[in-house]
């Protein structure tokens, strides 16, 4: 199958196209390279350097596109506006448009913050309104699109450091510097952490199997642990000091799946466990 995968040399992207390179797909990644790195490149797959927003520029013979290319973290989008509606709202229409002329089927990554408030922040109200555009065109155009919403993604070559480092990685940044971990706010928000091998699983079953979903399917474990929980299981491996400091605009207070469909319809099973993980890195 010619798969294309927009933000391909991103965390979750290089991981998807390993697995499908691997099952013998071939594999086009498109990336503006404002996220990703070169050295995620994946041997057997196709890399193009290019802006989700310009993909009008591919050929459309793909059968199958997954949206993966967004600015996804809350906080820098309060200082980005502008570019967080770019890439996650105008790239967005643009990718429906293009799998509209090509045909091709189109999995969409969503964001848990759709179960909040979708004006706390940029990124929420760019990731809300990325799903009612792909919603827009199935509706509109009966095109094959289904929504993947993912919950705290960690794991292998997840981002380290910088403004758009996620707790987990951002923790392990700070334990090889010797620094203590900061806690944002009181740490008794909790999260619903999926690794991101069993999100790969999820994308690559919502792509091959023909089950559709009016919504979303729900790629997380079910399971949610609040911060401070998370500072034990790095405190029982690392011997690590923690700091807290003032909470921030967008913290939501809990992530966590709302159903169980993309168990019982696709025959998806989260197996990775964050305390497991921990206790190895």
């Amino acid at each position: 199958m010619k798969i294309l995968v927009t933000g391909g040399a991103g965390f979750i992207g290089t991981n998807l196209i390993e697995f499908l390179v691997k099952g013998g797909h071939e594999v086009t990644s498109i990336d503006n390279y404002s996220l990703g790195f070169k050295s995620n490149h994946i041997k057997g797959a196709e890399y193009i350097e290019l802006d989700v927003n310009d993909i009008s520029k591919l050929d459309n013979d793909y059968h199958l596109v997954y949206h993966l290319a967004a600015l996804s973290r809350v906080q820098p989008s309060f200082n980005k506006p502008s570019e967080t509606f770019h890439s996650n709202v105008n790239g967005t229409q643009k990718v429906c448009e293009f799998v509209r002329l090509c045909n091709a089927k189109l999995v969409y990554a969503g964001s848990s913050s759709r179960h909040g408030d979708p004006s706390s922040s940029p990124y929420a109200f760019t990731k809300h309104l990325g799903e009612e555009i792909c919603h827009l065109y199935r509706r509109t155009y009966g095109l094959d699109i289904e929504v993947a919403r993912f919950y705290n993604v960690y794991g292998r070559r997840e981002i380290l450091d910088g403004e758009y480092a996620a707790v987990v990685g951002k923790w392990r940044t700070q334990i090889d510097e010797g620094k203590p971990i900061t806690i944002v706010g009181d740490g008794e928000q909790k999260r619903d952490f999926t690794h991101v091998d069993d999100i790969v699983t999820g994308l690559f079953l919502i792509g091959m199997k023909r089950e559709s979903h009016p919504d979303a399917w729900e790629l997380g474990t079910g399971v949610n642990y609040s911060i401070n929980k998370v500072y034990e299981m790095f405190k029982e491996r690392f011997n690590c000091d923690k700091v807290y400091t003032p909470d921030e605009a967008g913290n939501y207070r809990a992530t966590l799946r709302i159903n169980n469909d993309a168990i019982e319809r696709l025959g998806w099973k989260p197996t990775d466990s964050l305390y497991d993980y921990i206790r190895v890195l």
